[in-house]
């Protein structure tokens, strides 16, 4: 393991996988890829219940993280592997919680919508990974109180605090929406490309992967 995302998610993540995979920290596990591994669902869940699990078993394969779930874990990811470097994205508070509302939340958190629940139907195991999505995000990290804005902005808040204060200075980059790869590149030690850093976290190209996977899924 190389880099490890300690953002939470919606705050860049899915565009720094795709930045880490072009500057060769690839594959990058991200939440999404949970659902590839149905094999290792029982280690998260050792984790999710604070058990001591097998950190490189977990993420074998991958020579870096983003997102949900590993950021949740990023204290005993950063101890597991002490030469990685750590990459904290933020964003505004208010931003984050909208662009959560409307996207993870939505898919993962709460019920009723229709086109979710097909897709909980439709797609192999998405069921099985909301729940575990439910246990370790919705009823862990914001303990079951997302819907309170000001709570979960406040639990964003000391996520994001708490890496700053305890992690090495030396291993960590803080990023924000703009930055580019200048900083990301920097820190990393490799050459800038010469093409646009990637964006993919706007909610309309998150329902359309939605979407996408459900085509698949019924073409199967």
């Amino acid at each position: 393991m190389k880099v490890i995302g300690v953002g939470v998610g919606r705050t860049g993540t899915l565009s720094l996988k795709a930045a880490l995979e072009r500057l060769g920290f690839g594959p990058c596990f991200h939440g999404r890829h949970v659902l590839d591994h149905p094999d290792r669902l029982p280690i998260w869940q050792s984790a999710a219940r604070g058990e001591p699990v097998d950190w490189a078993r977990l993420f074998h394969g991958y020579r870096s993280t983003v997102d949900w779930p590993g950021a949740a874990f990023w204290r005993p990811l950063a101890a597991a592997f002490p030469q990685a470097k750590l990459i904290l994205t933020v964003r505004d508070p208010d931003a984050w919680y909208e662009s959560v509302s409307k996207t993870i939340y939505r898919m993962f958190g709460s019920d009723g919508e229709q086109a979710v629940e097909q897709a909980r139907r439709i797609v192999p195991g998405l069921d099985v990974f909301t729940s575990f999505h439910r246990q370790m995000i919705w009823h862990g990290f914001f303990e079951g109180r997302f819907a309170d804005r000001a709570f979960a902005i406040d639990a964003y808040e000391r996520h994001n605090a708490a890496v700053f204060n305890e992690a090495p200075s030396d291993r960590l980059l803080v990023m924000s929406p703009g930055a580019g790869w200048k900083p990301l590149c920097e820190f990393l030690e490799v050459p800038e490309p010469d093409e646009p850093y990637p964006h993919l976290n706007d909610p309309a190209k998150f329902w359309a992967r939605v979407q996408a996977r459900v085509a698949e899924s019924r073409s199967d």
